[in-house]
């Protein structure tokens, strides 16, 4: 199942498109205000979809959402390259948003019910980190390849690379095993029963609730700070051909924290707690700088973000005890959109009056104060 797994995570982000989609774009006339309006469209359709295609995940086949994902992803991007214009785009975010919320929970949970079932479940930890990496490492080779394949085909020679890699993606999904943990009785919940389940479960189990609130707490604050990097780096006086090169510094850092998840899945909440922390700093010390060297704070503090998410999500999967684990894992989902609406909209308004390095150094607090709370509460606790 592993190199399935890694193959899936690897097409899902070798999408030539990230890296020139917003020049696109701009190219195609869309003004600033109308392309952030996109990303607004994008984050809010993966919001409204996130939870209900959670419960869809616990009823239905995980596979399924997992094959539908990228196709969702195919036509999106088939509709930007065939007919660029704003309802165009705003039409394939939507669809983008959709097979992020479909492959949302979905993954998680039948990665975690398939390790349980051959008796690795201990690796979950290590396999997802494993899986983001690759997913990293994807990225980036398409922002290495992406220029010059705009060079030589333009923008449809990228869009038609996108649609067959996530084509391609959806082959590799119909190929993975799917075991899933035998209910307790033999009456099969239906989509509403599961769906009540599920956000029953948050409800009622502290455990679960604090784990599930932990994961928009790591997640949403530095995914929505790599949107501004290039910013950033532009800001700290890089030229504007050493961008590339500063963003790769940063995700090799990010790509890092992702494989060191297999050395810290023992880590209790007081050692994630100084995980949190010490990337809270390495960001504000290094935006501090104002200089391009700093990236190599940035760098290790992306690291640390990539591992705590990646041992937020382990930590949930771990007391989740119902039979709509998809359904919980979407709402951790539903929450981190919400958060990173919420970030985005206060850095684009503080932006007016702050430059990026005083933005980053203050979206580092956030994690400082996560840290500080999690350590509060673990004194004299026991943490699972």
């Amino acid at each position: 199942m592993l190199p399935k797994l890694y193959a899936y995570s690897f097409l899902g982000d070798f999408v030539l498109l990230y890296p020139v989609y917003t020049l696109l774009f701009s190219d195609t006339g869309l003004t600033v205000p109308e392309i952030t309006s996109l990303f607004i469209i994008w984050v809010v359709a993966a919001l409204l979809l996130e939870v209900p295609s959670g419960a869809l995940a616990d009823t239905l086949s995980r596979k399924a959402l997992l094959v539908a994902g990228p196709l969702l992803g195919a036509a999106g991007f088939a509709l930007w390259t065939a007919v660029p214009s704003y309802w165009a785009f705003a039409a394939g975010f939507v669809l983008w948003g959709a097979r992020e919320a479909l492959e949302s929970g979905a993954f998680e949970a039948l990665v975690h019910d398939n390790l349980s079932h051959t008796g690795r479940g201990e690796r979950y930890a290590e396999v997802m980190g494993r899986a983001r990496s690759v997913g990293l490492v994807a990225t980036a080779l398409a922002m290495a390849v992406a220029g010059p394949v705009v060079a030589v085909g333009g923008y449809v020679a990228v869009g038609v690379a996108s649609v067959l890699a996530c084509l391609v993606c959806a082959a590799i999904a119909l190929t993975m095993p799917e075991h899933r943990a035998e209910p307790e009785d033999d009456d099969p919940a239906g989509y509403l029963d599961t769906l009540k389940e599920g956000l029953a479960e948050a409800r009622r189990s502290p455990r679960v609730r604090h784990a599930l609130l932990l994961v928009p707490a790591v997640s949403a604050v530095w995914g929505e700070l790599e949107e501004y990097l290039p910013l950033l780096a532009q800001e700290s006086g890089a030229a504007a051909p050493a961008v590339p090169l500063l963003m790769l510094v940063v995700w090799v850092g990010a790509t890092t924290g992702g494989l060191l998840a297999k050395r810290a899945a023992r880590l209790r909440t007081r050692g994630l707690a100084a995980v949190l922390a010490a990337g809270g700093l390495a960001l504000g010390l290094g935006a501090a700088t104002g200089h391009p060297a700093g990236f190599v704070g940035i760098a290790v503090a992306f690291a640390m973000f990539q591992l705590g998410e990646v041992l937020a999500d382990a930590r949930l999967q771990r007391r989740i005890t119902g039979p709509s684990r998809a359904t919980v894992t979407s709402l951790a989902g539903l929450l981190t959109d919400v958060c990173v609406i919420v970030a985005l909209l206060l850095y684009g308004a503080a932006s007016l009056v702050l430059s990026h390095s005083a933005l980053f150094v203050l979206f580092g607090v956030p994690y400082l104060v996560t840290a500080l709370v999690m350590s509060l509460r673990s004194r004299g606790k026991v943490s699972a």
